[in-house]
C-alpha cells in the first residue's frame, strides 16, 4: 500500500509542476502561488474536517509540530513563486522539473544523513551519487544549449 501512495504522490507532484508551467504565461507568479496555496489549504481543511467527523478523534499536535509545519509552508510557498517565475521566463518543464526536484533530493538526502543521522547503505549512497552526477550533466547541458 505504501508504494501505491508513493506512486500517486509522485504523479501528483509531477502534475503540480506541469500545471504551474501551463499557467505561468497566464497569471502573475505570486497570484498563481496564492491561488495554488488557497486551493491546497481548502482541500486539506476539507479532508481534516472529514476525518474529524468520521473518526470521532481530534488531530494530535504539538507547538513544535505546528512551527515546523509552518516553516515547511514558507519553504513551499517560496518554491511555488520561484517555479512560476522560472517557467514564466520560458524554462521548459522538462528541464526545470528535473533540476528542481533533483536538487531538492540532494538537499533532503544531505539533511537526512548529516543532520537527522539517518543511515543509508553504500548502494543507496552510490545511487544518490549517480543522481547528483545526472543532475550535474543535465544542468550543464541545459546551460550550454540555453
Amino acid at each position: 500500500m505504501t508504494w501505491i501512495l508513493i506512486a500517486v504522490a509522485a504523479l501528483m507532484f509531477g502534475l503540480y509542476n506541469v500545471f504551474i508551467k501551463l499557467s505561468s504565461d497566464h497569471i502573475h507568479a505570486v497570484l498563481g502561488a496564492v491561488v495554488l496555496q488557497f486551493v491546497a489549504a481548502f482541500m486539506g481543511l476539507a479532508w481534516l474536517l472529514y476525518l474529524m467527523a468520521t473518526q470521532s478523534t481530534s488531530p494530535n499536535f504539538t507547538g513544535r509540530g505546528i512551527t515546523i509545519a509552518a516553516l515547511a509552508g514558507v519553504a513551499i510557498g517560496l518554491v511555488e513563486i520561484l517555479t512560476f517565475v522560472v517557467y514564466g521566463r520560458g524554462l521548459p518543464v522538462a528541464v526545470g522539473n528535473p533540476l528542481i526536484i533533483g536538487g531538492s533530493l540532494l538537499v533532503t538526502t544531505g539533511v537526512g544523513v548529516l543532520l537527522l543521522r539517518e543511515a543509508l547503505s553504500p548502494l543507496q549512497l552510490g545511487a544518490i551519487g549517480l543522481i547528483a552526477l545526472g543532475i550535474g550533466v543535465f544542468a550543464w547541458d541545459a546551460a550550454r544549449t540555453a
